[in-house]
């Protein structure tokens, strides 16, 4: 098993799995009718990095590393994760986020910030807390899942650099 950096010849696998997760509605806040193209940019053109998770030659997960906001707020990235559905329990969520925080520390990130994380989707914020996240604001029912309705997104964050948080570096 290895993770690498994307190319387009990978987008076909890629589409695979974003589409079997976002067309289901229920983690992701990506319309669940979003195209190949649309999904394409969000996922392979658009952020500053792509990776696959790759084994045997076939993609079973992905994530990309994008800038969360330009200017003082550059130094926080934000990441989004895929795994097919034939691989999950297998880890390869847990190597995917430590391997994007390597990658962005390395980009010179200081934090990382997942911007919303549906509260339903429990197995992911636990996940991301065991990963030293921290849940730092629910926004009140702003996910629409298809079955249990509103229910609140969370905004996680952990700070990437060892200095103190405090640090004006």
């Amino acid at each position: 098993m290895k993770i690498r950096e994307a190319t387009q010849e990978d987008w076909k696998a890629i589409w695979l799995i974003f589409h079997e997760i976002v067309s289901l509605g229920d983690t992701y806040g990506f319309a669940t009718d979003t195209t190949s193209e649309e999904a394409q940019n969000i996922w392979l053109s658009s952020p500053r990095k792509t990776y696959v998770f790759e084994e045997h030659n076939d993609v079973l997960g992905s994530y990309y590393l994008k800038t969360n906001f330009a200017g003082p707020g550059g130094h926080v990235c934000n990441c989004g994760y895929i795994v097919s559905s034939n691989a999950r329990g297998k880890g390869l969520a847990t190597a995917m986020c430590e391997h994007s925080q390597k990658i962005a520390k390395e980009l010179g990130y200081k934090a990382m910030q997942f911007n919303f994380v549906a509260s339903s989707n429990e197995g992911a914020s636990r996940l991301w807390e065991k990963l030293g996240f921290d849940v730092v604001g629910p926004l009140p029912r702003a996910f629409k899942h298809p079955a249990k309705g509103y229910v609140d997104a969370l905004v996680m964050y952990k700070w990437l650099d060892n200095e103190s948080r405090n640090s004006s570096n």
